[in-house]
């Protein structure tokens, strides 16, 4: 099995803050801001069930609200989100899966 894209709901202490999804990977504010990430680094989480942890800078952004100015998203703290193992037969060809994950988004912004 393979990523085909994420899809997942954003919340911060208030509750409801965007939604991530792609590709490319992008990240929605609800007030309507958005950042598109690249990929720069990977780390193994620390456990073996958890997707990586990962560095991603900003190629654009759109708005001028919460994500309109982010220059580097860092995901850490990952829980699941890694493939299932079995599946990967004739028997399953073209099916999906979802796999449930949480984990912490930074985002930062330059001076």
């Amino acid at each position: 099995m393979a990523l085909k894209a994420p899809d997942a709901r954003l919340a911060d202490a208030r509750g409801d803050a965007g939604h991530h999804y792609g590709p490319p990977p992008t990240w929605e504010s609800a007030d309507g801001s958005k950042v598109v990430g690249k990929k720069e680094q990977a780390v193994d989480a620390p456990g073996a069930d958890d997707i990586s942890w990962l560095l991603l800078s900003a190629t654009s952004n759109a708005g001028q609200g919460r994500f309109g100015k982010v220059t580097f998203i860092q995901r850490t703290a990952t829980h699941g989100g890694k493939a299932p193992s079995g599946g990967c037969d004739a028997q399953h060809a073209g099916q999906e899966a979802r796999v449930p994950y949480t984990a912490t988004y930074c985002f930062y912004v330059a001076d």
